[in-house]
Protein backbone atom coordinates (compact mmCIF):
# COMPACT_ATOMS: atom_id res chain seq x y z
CA UNK A 1 0.00 0.00 0.00
CA UNK A 2 2.42 2.42 1.07
CA UNK A 3 4.36 1.87 -2.22
CA UNK A 4 1.32 2.25 -4.50
CA UNK A 5 0.97 5.59 -2.70
CA UNK A 6 4.81 6.30 -3.28
CA UNK A 7 4.30 5.25 -6.76
CA UNK A 8 1.19 7.62 -7.27
CA UNK A 9 3.14 10.55 -5.71
CA UNK A 10 5.81 10.01 -8.18
CA UNK A 11 3.23 9.68 -11.05
CA UNK A 12 2.15 12.74 -9.65
CA UNK A 13 4.78 14.92 -9.59
CA UNK A 14 5.98 14.04 -12.91
CA UNK A 15 3.36 15.50 -14.52
CA UNK A 16 3.61 18.72 -12.07
CA UNK A 17 6.61 19.43 -13.00
CA UNK A 18 5.98 19.29 -16.65
CA UNK A 19 2.83 21.56 -16.47
CA UNK A 20 3.21 23.20 -13.19
CA UNK A 21 5.57 24.85 -14.57
CA UNK A 22 5.71 24.34 -18.38
CA UNK A 23 2.07 24.97 -19.38
CA UNK A 24 1.79 28.32 -20.99
CA UNK A 25 5.61 28.78 -21.36
CA UNK A 26 7.07 28.90 -18.01
CA UNK A 27 4.40 30.70 -15.69
CA UNK A 28 2.47 27.47 -13.78
CA UNK A 29 1.40 29.82 -10.97
CA UNK A 30 -0.42 32.44 -12.50
CA UNK A 31 -3.72 30.60 -13.30
CA UNK A 32 -6.65 31.71 -11.86
CA UNK A 33 -8.80 29.83 -9.20
CA UNK A 34 -11.56 29.15 -11.94
CA UNK A 35 -9.04 27.25 -13.98
CA UNK A 36 -7.51 25.52 -11.31
CA UNK A 37 -11.05 23.60 -10.38
CA UNK A 38 -11.63 22.75 -14.30
CA UNK A 39 -11.74 18.89 -14.47
CA UNK A 40 -10.01 16.80 -17.06
CA UNK A 41 -12.20 13.72 -17.61
CA UNK A 42 -9.96 10.58 -17.77
CA UNK A 43 -10.48 8.63 -21.23
CA UNK A 44 -12.16 5.72 -19.78
CA UNK A 45 -10.66 2.20 -21.17
CA UNK A 46 -7.29 4.31 -21.40
CA UNK A 47 -8.65 6.97 -23.34
CA UNK A 48 -6.05 9.32 -24.87
CA UNK A 49 -5.93 12.41 -23.35
CA UNK A 50 -5.94 15.43 -26.09
CA UNK A 51 -4.13 18.67 -26.26
CA UNK A 52 -7.98 20.75 -25.94
CA UNK A 53 -8.31 18.38 -22.35
CA UNK A 54 -5.21 19.65 -21.73
CA UNK A 55 -5.56 23.63 -22.07
CA UNK A 56 -6.00 25.25 -18.25
CA UNK A 57 -6.58 21.34 -16.05
CA UNK A 58 -4.79 21.23 -12.75
CA UNK A 59 -2.19 19.35 -12.44
CA UNK A 60 -3.64 16.45 -10.35
CA UNK A 61 -6.23 15.49 -12.90
CA UNK A 62 -3.00 15.41 -15.96
CA UNK A 63 -0.75 13.98 -13.82
CA UNK A 64 -3.75 11.04 -13.17
CA UNK A 65 -4.66 10.81 -16.60
CA UNK A 66 -1.62 10.33 -18.27
CA UNK A 67 -0.19 7.88 -15.75
CA UNK A 68 1.74 5.01 -17.69
CA UNK A 69 3.32 7.28 -20.65
CA UNK A 70 6.57 6.33 -19.26
CA UNK A 71 8.30 9.35 -20.25
CA UNK A 72 11.37 10.10 -18.43
CA UNK A 73 12.70 13.72 -17.41
CA UNK A 74 15.96 14.69 -17.99
CA UNK A 75 18.11 17.70 -16.72
CA UNK A 76 19.59 19.84 -18.78
CA UNK A 77 23.00 18.61 -17.18
CA UNK A 78 22.46 15.44 -18.35
CA UNK A 79 21.46 15.81 -21.87
CA UNK A 80 24.66 17.75 -22.09
CA UNK A 81 26.13 15.02 -21.01
CA UNK A 82 24.60 12.30 -23.09
CA UNK A 83 25.59 14.56 -26.23
CA UNK A 84 29.35 15.14 -25.18
CA UNK A 85 28.39 18.86 -24.60
CA UNK A 86 26.20 19.12 -27.95
CA UNK A 87 29.41 18.66 -29.47
CA UNK A 88 28.92 19.20 -33.50
CA UNK A 89 30.06 16.11 -34.16
CA UNK A 90 26.80 14.86 -32.90
CA UNK A 91 24.95 17.10 -34.86
CA UNK A 92 22.36 15.20 -36.99
CA UNK A 93 20.27 17.98 -38.70
CA UNK A 94 17.71 20.95 -37.95
CA UNK A 95 14.36 21.83 -38.56
CA UNK A 96 11.66 23.98 -37.69
CA UNK A 97 11.95 23.88 -33.70
CA UNK A 98 15.84 23.44 -33.80
CA UNK A 99 19.23 21.19 -33.94
CA UNK A 100 18.86 17.48 -33.23
CA UNK A 101 22.01 15.69 -31.93
CA UNK A 102 23.31 12.37 -31.28
CA UNK A 103 23.60 10.76 -27.85
CA UNK A 104 24.02 8.50 -25.75
CA UNK A 105 22.13 7.40 -22.10
CA UNK A 106 24.57 5.01 -19.95
CA UNK A 107 23.08 2.01 -18.29
CA UNK A 108 21.92 3.25 -14.69
CA UNK A 109 21.70 6.94 -15.73
CA UNK A 110 18.14 6.99 -15.44
CA UNK A 111 16.24 4.60 -13.37
CA UNK A 112 14.37 2.29 -15.51
CA UNK A 113 16.11 3.66 -18.89
CA UNK A 114 18.34 0.96 -20.59
CA UNK A 115 21.14 2.06 -22.38
CA UNK A 116 20.74 3.10 -25.78
CA UNK A 117 21.27 5.82 -28.17
CA UNK A 118 19.07 8.88 -28.44
CA UNK A 119 18.35 12.29 -29.98
CA UNK A 120 17.91 15.25 -28.65
CA UNK A 121 16.20 18.10 -30.00
CA UNK A 122 16.87 21.59 -28.69
CA UNK A 123 14.24 24.22 -28.87
CA UNK A 124 15.85 27.32 -30.83
CA UNK A 125 13.77 30.69 -29.19
CA UNK A 126 14.88 32.48 -32.71
CA UNK A 127 13.10 29.45 -34.49
CA UNK A 128 9.73 28.97 -36.36
CA UNK A 129 8.43 26.77 -33.43
CA UNK A 130 7.85 27.62 -29.65
CA UNK A 131 6.89 25.86 -26.73
CA UNK A 132 3.73 25.02 -28.18
CA UNK A 133 4.70 22.80 -30.32
CA UNK A 134 7.39 21.68 -27.66
CA UNK A 135 4.43 20.74 -25.55
CA UNK A 136 1.85 18.79 -28.50
CA UNK A 137 4.93 16.79 -29.00
CA UNK A 138 5.08 15.42 -25.35
CA UNK A 139 1.17 15.18 -25.42
CA UNK A 140 1.03 13.60 -28.55
CA UNK A 141 3.96 10.89 -28.27
CA UNK A 142 3.52 10.62 -24.28
CA UNK A 143 0.51 8.67 -25.26
CA UNK A 144 0.45 7.66 -28.74
CA UNK A 145 2.27 3.99 -29.21
CA UNK A 146 2.54 2.46 -32.29
CA UNK A 147 5.63 0.71 -34.38
CA UNK A 148 5.66 3.27 -37.15
CA UNK A 149 5.54 6.33 -34.82
CA UNK A 150 8.95 7.82 -33.61
CA UNK A 151 9.20 6.85 -29.74
CA UNK A 152 9.96 9.62 -27.18
CA UNK A 153 11.86 8.95 -24.51
CA UNK A 154 11.66 11.99 -22.69
CA UNK A 155 11.59 15.60 -22.28
CA UNK A 156 13.40 18.30 -20.45
CA UNK A 157 11.55 21.33 -19.27
CA UNK A 158 13.98 23.66 -17.17
CA UNK A 159 14.10 27.47 -16.76
CA UNK A 160 13.58 28.77 -20.61
CA UNK A 161 15.53 25.26 -22.03
CA UNK A 162 12.45 23.29 -23.94
CA UNK A 163 14.12 19.89 -25.03
CA UNK A 164 12.80 16.36 -26.67
CA UNK A 165 14.52 13.10 -26.52
CA UNK A 166 13.95 10.33 -29.02
CA UNK A 167 14.66 7.09 -29.54
CA UNK A 168 17.73 7.29 -32.19
CA UNK A 169 17.11 6.52 -36.25
CA UNK A 170 19.99 4.93 -37.28
CA UNK A 171 19.12 5.28 -41.51
CA UNK A 172 18.37 9.42 -40.67
CA UNK A 173 15.23 10.70 -42.46
CA UNK A 174 13.62 9.74 -46.31
CA UNK A 175 14.59 13.32 -47.72
CA UNK A 176 18.16 12.64 -47.52
CA UNK A 177 17.62 9.07 -49.15
CA UNK A 178 16.00 10.37 -51.68
CA UNK A 179 17.06 13.96 -52.66
CA UNK A 180 20.79 13.61 -51.86
CA UNK A 181 21.47 9.60 -52.09
CA UNK A 182 23.15 9.54 -48.44
CA UNK A 183 24.27 7.19 -48.43
CA UNK A 184 23.36 5.03 -51.36
CA UNK A 185 20.06 4.88 -53.67
CA UNK A 186 16.90 3.11 -52.10
CA UNK A 187 15.97 0.30 -53.97
CA UNK A 188 12.80 -0.09 -55.37
CA UNK A 189 11.93 -2.41 -52.39
CA UNK A 190 12.56 -0.35 -49.41
CA UNK A 191 11.02 2.19 -51.04
CA UNK A 192 7.67 0.65 -50.91
CA UNK A 193 8.45 -0.74 -47.60
CA UNK A 194 9.08 2.78 -46.13
CA UNK A 195 5.64 3.99 -48.37
CA UNK A 196 3.48 0.97 -46.66
CA UNK A 197 5.27 1.96 -43.31
CA UNK A 198 4.33 5.88 -43.14
CA UNK A 199 1.14 4.60 -44.44
CA UNK A 200 0.35 2.73 -42.05
CA UNK A 201 1.61 5.26 -38.99
CA UNK A 202 -0.89 7.91 -40.88
CA UNK A 203 -3.70 5.34 -40.31
CA UNK A 204 -3.52 4.55 -36.38
CA UNK A 205 -3.55 8.35 -36.09
CA UNK A 206 -6.80 8.46 -38.24
CA UNK A 207 -8.14 5.63 -37.00
CA UNK A 208 -7.67 6.13 -33.31
CA UNK A 209 -10.30 6.71 -31.01
CA UNK A 210 -9.60 10.22 -30.68
CA UNK A 211 -8.03 10.75 -34.01
CA UNK A 212 -4.96 12.70 -34.72
CA UNK A 213 -4.49 14.87 -38.07
CA UNK A 214 -0.90 14.63 -38.28
CA UNK A 215 -0.90 18.32 -40.52
CA UNK A 216 3.18 17.75 -41.55
CA UNK A 217 3.57 14.52 -43.44
CA UNK A 218 7.00 15.22 -45.56
CA UNK A 219 9.96 13.19 -46.78
CA UNK A 220 11.89 14.81 -44.15
CA UNK A 221 9.88 13.99 -41.14
CA UNK A 222 9.72 10.39 -41.95
CA UNK A 223 12.42 8.59 -40.45
CA UNK A 224 14.37 5.02 -41.00
CA UNK A 225 15.40 2.90 -38.38
CA UNK A 226 18.23 0.33 -38.84
CA UNK A 227 16.33 -1.83 -40.74
CA UNK A 228 15.06 0.81 -42.66
CA UNK A 229 11.24 0.95 -41.27
CA UNK A 230 9.53 4.00 -41.46
CA UNK A 231 8.41 5.92 -38.25
CA UNK A 232 6.97 9.11 -38.21
CA UNK A 233 8.37 11.86 -36.26
CA UNK A 234 7.82 16.05 -35.26
CA UNK A 235 4.57 15.75 -34.03
CA UNK A 236 4.56 19.93 -33.12
CA UNK A 237 1.90 20.92 -35.91
CA UNK A 238 -0.44 17.56 -35.17
CA UNK A 239 -3.91 18.46 -34.35
CA UNK A 240 -6.49 16.62 -32.39
CA UNK A 241 -9.12 15.67 -35.52
CA UNK A 242 -13.15 16.39 -35.56
CA UNK A 243 -15.48 14.24 -33.40
CA UNK A 244 -18.82 13.96 -33.40
CA UNK A 245 -20.65 15.60 -35.60
CA UNK A 246 -17.97 18.43 -36.85
CA UNK A 247 -16.70 17.63 -40.27
CA UNK A 248 -13.45 19.41 -39.89
CA UNK A 249 -11.18 21.37 -37.29
CA UNK A 250 -10.24 25.09 -38.41
CA UNK A 251 -7.13 26.07 -37.96
CA UNK A 252 -4.13 28.46 -38.88
CA UNK A 253 -2.61 27.27 -42.14
CA UNK A 254 0.96 25.44 -41.15
CA UNK A 255 2.98 23.43 -42.63
CA UNK A 256 5.07 23.03 -45.64
CA UNK A 257 4.82 24.81 -48.71
CA UNK A 258 4.17 21.68 -51.64
CA UNK A 259 2.83 19.42 -48.96
CA UNK A 260 -0.17 20.51 -47.95
CA UNK A 261 -3.31 20.08 -49.43
CA UNK A 262 -5.20 22.84 -51.61
CA UNK A 263 -8.45 22.83 -49.81
CA UNK A 264 -6.83 23.50 -46.16
CA UNK A 265 -4.44 26.55 -48.08
CA UNK A 266 -7.37 28.24 -49.03
CA UNK A 267 -9.91 27.84 -46.26
CA UNK A 268 -7.85 26.60 -43.22
CA UNK A 269 -10.30 23.53 -42.70
CA UNK A 270 -8.04 20.40 -41.25
CA UNK A 271 -9.24 16.68 -42.22
CA UNK A 272 -7.63 13.70 -42.32
CA UNK A 273 -8.15 14.06 -46.34
CA UNK A 274 -5.47 16.66 -45.41
CA UNK A 275 -2.79 14.05 -44.51
CA UNK A 276 -4.00 11.67 -47.10
CA UNK A 277 -3.46 14.76 -49.81
CA UNK A 278 0.39 15.22 -48.19
CA UNK A 279 1.04 11.16 -48.25
CA UNK A 280 -0.02 11.38 -51.95
CA UNK A 281 2.90 14.03 -52.48
CA UNK A 282 5.55 12.14 -50.51
CA UNK A 283 4.43 8.98 -52.42
CA UNK A 284 4.94 10.94 -56.05
CA UNK A 285 8.59 11.32 -54.56
CA UNK A 286 8.93 8.36 -53.45
CA UNK A 287 8.48 7.00 -57.21
CA UNK A 288 9.87 10.04 -59.01
CA UNK A 289 13.06 10.91 -56.78
CA UNK A 290 11.91 14.69 -57.52
CA UNK A 291 11.41 17.50 -54.63
CA UNK A 292 7.39 18.67 -54.04
CA UNK A 293 8.74 21.92 -55.05
CA UNK A 294 12.09 23.03 -56.93
CA UNK A 295 12.79 25.52 -58.38
CA UNK A 296 15.65 24.65 -59.76
CA UNK A 297 14.02 23.09 -62.41
CA UNK A 298 12.19 24.46 -65.43
CA UNK A 299 9.33 26.05 -64.97
CA UNK A 300 6.79 23.59 -66.00
CA UNK A 301 8.24 21.26 -63.91
CA UNK A 302 8.50 22.78 -60.47
CA UNK A 303 5.99 21.74 -59.05
CA UNK A 304 5.57 18.05 -59.17
CA UNK A 305 1.76 17.39 -58.68
CA UNK A 306 1.14 19.89 -61.30
CA UNK A 307 3.87 17.85 -63.49
CA UNK A 308 3.80 14.31 -62.87
CA UNK A 309 0.17 13.68 -61.52
CA UNK A 310 -1.32 13.78 -65.13
CA UNK A 311 1.36 11.12 -66.15
CA UNK A 312 0.44 8.48 -63.45
CA UNK A 313 -2.44 6.80 -65.19
CA UNK A 314 -0.32 5.55 -67.89
CA UNK A 315 2.20 3.06 -67.69
CA UNK A 316 4.02 4.38 -70.88
CA UNK A 317 3.96 8.33 -69.71
CA UNK A 318 5.00 7.14 -66.10
CA UNK A 319 7.87 5.17 -67.26
CA UNK A 320 9.40 8.09 -67.93
CA UNK A 321 9.13 10.35 -64.71
CA UNK A 322 10.21 7.35 -62.79
CA UNK A 323 13.36 7.97 -60.63
CA UNK A 324 16.45 7.09 -63.18
CA UNK A 325 18.77 6.61 -59.99
CA UNK A 326 16.72 2.99 -59.61
CA UNK A 327 18.46 2.20 -63.12
CA UNK A 328 15.13 0.56 -63.85
CA UNK A 329 15.47 -1.71 -61.21
CA UNK A 330 12.02 -2.49 -59.87
CA UNK A 331 8.72 -3.74 -60.33
CA UNK A 332 6.34 -2.15 -63.11
CA UNK A 333 3.55 -3.87 -62.17
CA UNK A 334 4.35 -2.17 -58.87
CA UNK A 335 4.88 1.00 -59.59
CA UNK A 336 1.87 1.14 -61.97
CA UNK A 337 -0.31 0.40 -58.99
CA UNK A 338 1.59 2.56 -56.23
CA UNK A 339 0.87 5.89 -58.93
CA UNK A 340 -2.56 5.03 -59.45
CA UNK A 341 -2.73 5.20 -55.34
CA UNK A 342 -0.75 8.14 -55.64
CA UNK A 343 -3.52 10.01 -58.19
CA UNK A 344 -6.33 9.15 -56.22
CA UNK A 345 -4.73 10.71 -53.00
CA UNK A 346 -3.45 13.94 -54.95
CA UNK A 347 -7.24 14.20 -55.89
CA UNK A 348 -8.54 17.69 -55.93
CA UNK A 349 -11.10 17.10 -54.05
CA UNK A 350 -11.11 15.53 -50.44
CA UNK A 351 -14.02 13.21 -51.38
CA UNK A 352 -12.68 11.31 -54.01
CA UNK A 353 -9.53 10.85 -51.97
CA UNK A 354 -9.14 7.30 -50.38
CA UNK A 355 -8.68 6.96 -46.36
CA UNK A 356 -5.07 6.04 -44.83
CA UNK A 357 -6.56 2.21 -44.22
CA UNK A 358 -7.58 1.77 -47.86
CA UNK A 359 -4.30 3.57 -48.74
CA UNK A 360 -2.48 0.44 -46.94
CA UNK A 361 -5.10 -2.77 -48.45
CA UNK A 362 -3.88 -0.54 -51.95
CA UNK A 363 -0.42 -1.10 -51.20
CA UNK A 364 0.95 -3.52 -48.84
CA UNK A 365 -0.19 -6.80 -51.44
CA UNK A 366 3.06 -4.51 -53.91
CA UNK A 367 5.54 -5.97 -51.32
CA UNK A 368 4.85 -9.48 -52.87
CA UNK A 369 5.49 -8.23 -56.79
CA UNK A 370 9.05 -8.80 -57.94
CA UNK A 371 8.88 -8.65 -61.66
CA UNK A 372 12.01 -6.31 -61.51
CA UNK A 373 13.18 -5.20 -65.41
CA UNK A 374 16.18 -4.22 -66.08
CA UNK A 375 16.62 -1.98 -68.26
CA UNK A 376 20.36 -0.84 -68.72
CA UNK A 377 23.42 -2.68 -66.98
CA UNK A 378 24.60 -1.60 -63.16
CA UNK A 379 28.00 0.13 -63.41
CA UNK A 380 27.87 1.18 -67.35
CA UNK A 381 30.36 4.21 -68.20
CA UNK A 382 29.66 7.06 -70.89
CA UNK A 383 26.35 8.03 -72.33
CA UNK A 384 23.66 5.61 -72.45
CA UNK A 385 19.91 5.44 -73.99
CA UNK A 386 17.37 4.25 -71.69
CA UNK A 387 14.45 2.96 -73.53
CA UNK A 388 11.19 2.25 -71.45
CA UNK A 389 10.56 -1.21 -71.98
CA UNK A 390 7.05 -1.33 -73.71
CA UNK A 391 7.95 1.72 -75.93
CA UNK A 392 11.20 -0.27 -77.15
CA UNK A 393 8.97 -3.98 -77.57
CA UNK A 394 6.24 -1.96 -79.84
CA UNK A 395 8.94 -0.48 -82.14
CA UNK A 396 10.43 -3.71 -82.44
CA UNK A 397 7.10 -5.13 -83.82
CA UNK A 398 6.32 -1.87 -86.35
CA UNK A 399 9.84 -2.49 -87.43
CA UNK A 400 9.61 -5.86 -88.23
CA UNK A 401 6.79 -5.76 -90.96
CA UNK A 402 7.92 -2.52 -92.63
CA UNK A 403 11.31 -4.71 -93.36
CA UNK A 404 9.49 -7.63 -95.07
CA UNK A 405 7.38 -4.99 -96.99
CA UNK A 406 10.83 -3.36 -98.41
CA UNK A 407 11.75 -7.26 -99.11
CA UNK A 408 9.10 -7.88 -101.10
CA UNK A 409 8.47 -4.81 -102.94
CA UNK A 410 12.10 -4.21 -103.50
CA UNK A 411 11.39 -0.44 -104.50
CA UNK A 412 14.55 1.24 -106.07
CA UNK A 413 15.82 3.94 -104.55
CA UNK A 414 16.69 7.72 -106.27
CA UNK A 415 20.37 8.25 -106.47
CA UNK A 416 19.26 11.38 -105.57
CA UNK A 417 17.12 10.26 -102.23
CA UNK A 418 18.99 10.29 -98.91
CA UNK A 419 18.65 7.13 -96.63
CA UNK A 420 15.52 7.43 -94.67
CA UNK A 421 16.71 8.08 -90.88
CA UNK A 422 15.69 5.31 -88.18
CA UNK A 423 13.12 6.91 -85.44
CA UNK A 424 15.22 8.21 -82.69
CA UNK A 425 18.27 8.05 -84.00
CA UNK A 426 19.40 11.45 -81.50
CA UNK A 427 19.04 11.82 -78.31
CA UNK A 428 15.78 14.46 -77.50
CA UNK A 429 14.38 13.86 -80.63
CA UNK A 430 11.75 11.17 -79.37
CA UNK A 431 9.76 11.03 -75.73
CA UNK A 432 10.61 7.49 -75.78
CA UNK A 433 13.94 7.51 -74.13
CA UNK A 434 16.02 9.49 -71.81
CA UNK A 435 20.06 10.12 -71.82
CA UNK A 436 22.04 10.07 -68.89
CA UNK A 437 25.42 10.62 -68.49
CA UNK A 438 26.95 8.04 -66.27
CA UNK A 439 30.96 8.87 -64.89
CA UNK A 440 33.02 5.64 -64.11
CA UNK A 441 32.91 5.24 -60.19
CA UNK A 442 36.10 6.52 -58.83
CA UNK A 443 35.79 3.79 -55.81
CA UNK A 444 33.74 0.97 -57.34
CA UNK A 445 32.93 0.13 -53.32
CA UNK A 446 30.23 2.95 -54.44
CA UNK A 447 27.14 3.19 -57.03
CA UNK A 448 27.55 5.87 -59.33
CA UNK A 449 25.81 9.21 -59.34
CA UNK A 450 23.68 10.39 -62.02
CA UNK A 451 24.40 13.50 -63.30
CA UNK A 452 23.55 15.71 -66.14
CA UNK A 453 20.55 14.06 -66.90
CA UNK A 454 17.41 15.16 -68.93
CA UNK A 455 13.91 13.65 -68.74
CA UNK A 456 11.42 14.52 -71.97
CA UNK A 457 8.07 16.25 -70.59
CA UNK A 458 5.42 13.37 -70.17
CA UNK A 459 2.91 15.68 -71.45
Amino acid sequence: MRARKAKTATSSSFWRSLLGGCLGGGGGGGRAAGDRQRKVRPGGGGGRLSFTDLSGAADQDLSASLVGSNLHVFSVAELREATRGFVSGNFLGEGGFGPVYRGFVADGAKKGLKAQAIAVKLWDPEGAQGHKEWLAEVIFLGQLRHPNLVKLVGYCCEDEHRLLVYEYMEHGSLENHLFKQIPAVLPWSTRLNIAVGAAKGLAFLHDAEKPVIYRDFKASNILLDSDYKAKLSDFGLAKDGPEGDDTHVSTRVMGTHGYAAPEYIMTGHLTAKSDVYSFGVVLLEILTGRRSVDKTRPSREQNLVDYARPCLKDPLRLGRIMDPAMEGQYSPRAAQSAALVAYRCLSASPKNRPDMSAVVRALEPLLDLHDDVPVAPLGHAGPVVLFVAAAAEEEKKERAPRKDVHVHRRRPMSPKASPRKRPGTGAGTKEEFWVWHLPVPADHKTRPTLGGGVVQACA
